[in-house]
């Protein structure tokens, strides 16, 4: 059967789209296009990639991730993109953006930190974060809470209410190998962690490149697992990168 391509046939095709796209089916949740596989999932380990012109000379270069799954399977890539001035001036405490890519190359997550200062004496200039995913949709914020010792931090859903929390060690730090910073429920109920994971004594100390494990509930919104994995790039921005 041939279908016909007149005028009339055009605007029924266009009118069923329309319709299709303003009733979507209830029973089948919508999820940031990407995303699906981390429906699947509970934990994901990110490694920052060892740059050797940043180890041999210390220029500070853009850093770059791989987003593994339990079994090692690479999930996503995820590149910094930034200037060269901006990088070496202002060190960890710079803005970025970090894009996200699934293993198509296609950006699925986009990442981004205003410049702020991080010192604890200045509430007024906590930091911030925000993911959109896919690109131009934003799906939730990190804002820093004040606190004298302890890194405290709030996940707030893309209507800006909050959702979760996060509360790390002493001044970010902990005389332990592994780091781990508690992820929260509103009511103070630990649900998952992100932690940094020690990386070997020649790669801790000379260089700044350091691995991270983030946990969850199998259950939680794909959305709040995307801003997860913003929140791990910025606690590892201000607790591990360090000044060259």
């Amino acid at each position: 059967m041939e279908y016909s391509t007149s005028r009339y046939g055009s605007d029924y095709q266009e009118t069923n789209m329309e319709h299709m796209y303003m009733m979507p089916n209830p029973g089948l949740p919508s999820y940031p296009p990407g995303l699906e596989y981390l429906t699947q999932i509970d934990q994901l380990l990110i490694k920052q990639k060892v740059e050797l012109i940043e180890a041999l000379v210390g220029f500070e270069s853009n850093n770059k991730y791989e987003i593994k799954n339990s079994m090692g399977q690479n999930v996503f890539y995820a590149v910094e993109e930034n200037d060269c001035l901006t990088r070496q001036c202002c060190g960890p405490l710079r803005s970025f953006t970090i894009r996200v890519l699934d293993n198509f190359g296609q950006e699925v997550i986009t990442i981004s930190r205003p410049l702020k200062c991080m010192s604890c004496c200045f509430p007024c200039c906590l930091q911030e974060l925000e993911v959109q995913s896919p690109p131009g949709n934003i799906v939730g914020y990190v804002l820093q809470e004040w606190h004298p010792f302890f890194p405290k931090f709030t996940i707030q859903n893309e209507h800006k209410e909050p959702v979760l929390k996060l509360r790390g060690p002493f001044c970010g730090w902990s005389c332990l190998p592994d780091v781990d910073f508690e992820i929260l429920t509103m009511d103070e109920v630990s649900i998952g962690r992100i932690s940094k994971q020690w990386s070997g004594l020649l790669r801790e100390v000379f260089t700044d490149t350091d691995n991270f494990g983030i946990q969850f509930p199998m259950d939680l919104d794909v959305r709040m697992k995307a801003v997860m994995i913003g929140l791990c790039f910025l606690v590892d921005f201000m607790f591990f990168e360090t000044n060259n």
